[in-house]
C-alpha cells in the first residue's frame, strides 16, 4: 500500500485503519494530531478511518515547551 505521509510517498504493508498506521510507525499516540485526506481526525475516529491506496496523511507531533 502506498500512502503519502507528511508529503513523502511511502510504501507500507496493508494497514486497515489509522490506528494501525500509528502502531506500525511506532509513534506515541498521546502526542499526535492526525489529518487524513485533509480532514482532522479525533482520536476516537482512528479505529474507524479506513486507509486506502494513495491516501494523504499528515502526522503532527505536539510538544510542550517554552
Amino acid at each position: 500500500m502506498t500512502l503519502r505521509i507528511n508529503g513523502e510517498e511511502r510504501i507500507l504493508p496493508e494497514l486497515p485503519n489509522v490506528s494501525e498506521l500509528v502502531k506500525h510507525l511506532a509513534m506515541p499516540a498521546a502526542t499526535l494530531l492526525i489529518e487524513h485526506n485533509g480532514v482532522a481526525l479525533r482520536r476516537a475516529e482512528w479505529e474507524t478511518t479506513t486507509l486506502c491506496e494513495g491516501d494523504c496523511i499528515e502526522l503532527l507531533r505536539i510538544a510542550a515547551g517554552g
